[in-house]
């Protein structure tokens, strides 16, 4: 894969699951092959839910900021460190 994407996003509580809508034309159409089993496209954006155990892990919940790559060749979730800012918190 010769496009390399990395985006930084919120995620949202959808229908009770925690969500990543990632815009397609922003570079959710080159994550889209990547993200099979764990993401669709829903009109113009790629939607990932994120399952609670990986939600644990990452420390993050609705509201939390996540960064969303290619890089290693694989769809990839990271917790952003802005999360730990306490500006945004005291905003949250």
């Amino acid at each position: 894969m010769s496009d390399k994407i990395s985006l930084e996003g919120p995620l949202e509580l959808i229908d009770g699951k925690l969500t990543l809508q990632i815009p397609l034309a922003a570079g959710g159409d080159k994550l889209a092959p990547l993200a099979r089993g764990i993401g669709e496209i829903e009109g113009d954006n790629l939607v990932v839910v994120i399952h609670p155990g990986m939600a644990e892990r990452l420390r993050i919940g609705a509201g939390s900021l996540v960064f969303v790559d290619n890089l290693n060749g694989k769809f990839t979730i990271t917790r952003s460190a802005k999360n730990d800012d306490p500006a945004r918190q005291s905003n949250a």
